[in-house]
């Protein structure tokens, strides 16, 4: 698929616009220093939509090797992760409408570029997502061990936080798309609890409201290290030959 940038109207692009310039409000104060620098090196700014093709990739291949892969929405496990053990990261082209700035049912682009595409930058994160995905395509018929990658998975890469000079920032990129979740989820009010491999694989989450909980790396090198544990784990459960 092509993102078949020419199709942006003119509401597309005023709500990027807004959607951008509302959270750069905001993150600057309370996000992770690599997912900022990300924002510049990938060269996302206000005034116009990410084309992927022109301007996007060339940054992210040249970075870290890794591209944006055009999808319809969301996609089968196996498809997702075969792209992410490619070095390619799924999103969605379509962007919401002024009724769901607050709550949307799939990820659209905002979401899926601004969210997740500024940390393609930083090695250590790609490291972590490609490794976990080859962990999960040979997990993939195991429908439990699949969940519970789906749990690391949303702790981490959606909704993850990260201990930087001694202060807890955001790095999840459903916490750093939505205006809401970036202030809740930093409240003293909220528990916080450290990065744990056996914690994250049994915790559920929630799909249609806040989280409950968040978890706290101390770095993206730390989420790269922790695959070879997952994937003991996950062996050790499942008896599934290497």
């Amino acid at each position: 698929m092509n993102q078949s940038y020419q199709k942006y109207t003119v509401a597309d692009q005023r709500m990027w616009r807004m959607l951008f310039e509302r959270q750069m409000a905001q993150l600057p104060a309370i996000a992770s220093r690599a997912y900022l620098e990300g924002i510049d090196k990938v060269g996302f700014v206000a005034n116009h939509i990410p084309d992927f093709d022109t301007e996007t990739n060339s940054r992210l291949r040249t970075l870290t090797g890794w591209a944006v892969e055009v999808v319809p929405g969301l996609i089968p496990q196996q498809d997702f992760f075969e792209f992410l053990s490619n070095r390619k990261f799924p999103a969605s082209t379509w962007l919401r409408q002024p009724d769901q700035l607050e709550y949307l049912e799939e990820p659209d682009m905002f979401h899926d570029t601004f969210g997740h595409v500024p940390l393609l930058t930083n090695q250590a994160f790609c490291d972590f997502i490609g490794d976990l995905s080859r962990v999960a395509l040979r997990f993939i018929d195991v429908h439990e061990a699949i969940a519970q990658i789906g749990r690391l998975y949303w702790y981490t890469v959606e909704f993850g936080l990260i201990k930087e000079d001694g202060q807890t920032k955001i790095y999840g990129g459903g916490i750093l798309s939505s205006a809401g979740e970036s202030v809740y989820c930093l409240s003293d009010a909220i528990p916080k609890f450290p990065f744990d491999v056996r914690t994250l694989l049994n915790t559920p989450y929630h799909i249609d409201r806040y989280q409950d909980h968040y978890f706290v790396i101390d770095s993206y090198e730390q989420l790269y290290r922790s695959v070879p544990d997952i994937e003991e784990i996950l062996s050790e459960t499942y008896l599934v030959a290497g």
